[in-house]
């Protein structure tokens, strides 16, 4: 395999069995994770998956998302190890940024964000990354009208603002999952959105970079 490469998955809900089974996970360059580690997970529980997951890969990013409770948030944050509201290089000139949580639900999960909250944590955290040439988001909510949000009765339930982010800044990827059914790609002008639903059924993508240019393939175990 020509490059470097990352594996991202999410929506583990607790389960990490799966963890081991990804081909070539010991030798990727890390393990990136977008959200609900847990179910109603605080620190302690979120914690111990991140551990699971390093005794595999020892480079590790997570986020919490809208299933974990938001006091695991400063947990990963304290661990050196949270991307939400992070911006960061990959390698040079491939950078990554993430935002957890999600918008509203009908469940009243544990953490959960207004739409003009997202809107400005996905600014102030662009902040931080946009001088790099290749740009990765990690939304833990997918944009809303595309593939990758839509439930079981046909609705889109994504985010607006993600989705504007996107519209305006272009990135080369957005890495996504929340709606566990929608395992799915799209694009959104030149950026391609993919979702891998939940590792627990068996979905990851695989990040590729060349030096030059970042590209990611939909996985399945």
């Amino acid at each position: 395999m020509k490059g470097l490469y990352w594996i991202v998955f999410g929506d583990m809900h607790g389960q990490t069995g799966n963890v081991t089974r990804i081909p070539g996970i010991r030798e990727a360059e890390g393990i990136i994770i977008s959200g609900d580690l847990t179910n109603h997970g605080g620190p302690n529980e979120v914690m111990a998956v991140v551990e699971a997951v390093r005794r595999v890969n020892s480079r590790v990013l997570a986020q919490i998302g809208n299933m974990d409770k938001p006091a695991a948030d400063k947990a990963l944050f304290d661990a050196g190890l949270n991307l939400h509201r992070s911006g960061l290089e990959l390698a040079p000139g491939l950078g990554i940024m993430g935002v957890g949580y999600s918008t509203p639900t009908p469940f009243n999960t544990p953490s959960e964000a207004k739409e003009d909250v997202i809107a400005e944590w996905l600014r102030e955290t662009h902040k931080l990354i946009n001088d790099c040439e290749r740009l990765v988001l990690v939304s833990h909510t997918p944009p809303h009208g595309t593939a990758t949000d839509v439930i079981g009765t046909g609705a889109h339930v994504g985010s607006t603002s993600v989705r504007q982010f996107i519209e305006r800044v272009q990135p080369e990827l957005c890495i996504t999952g929340h709606i566990h059914e929608s395992r799915a790609e799209d694009v959104i002008g030149r950026t391609r959105i993919l979702n891998p639903g939940a590792l627990a059924e068996g979905g990851y993508v695989r990040l590729i970079w060349d030096g030059g240019d970042v590209s990611a393939t939909l996985e399945s175990m």
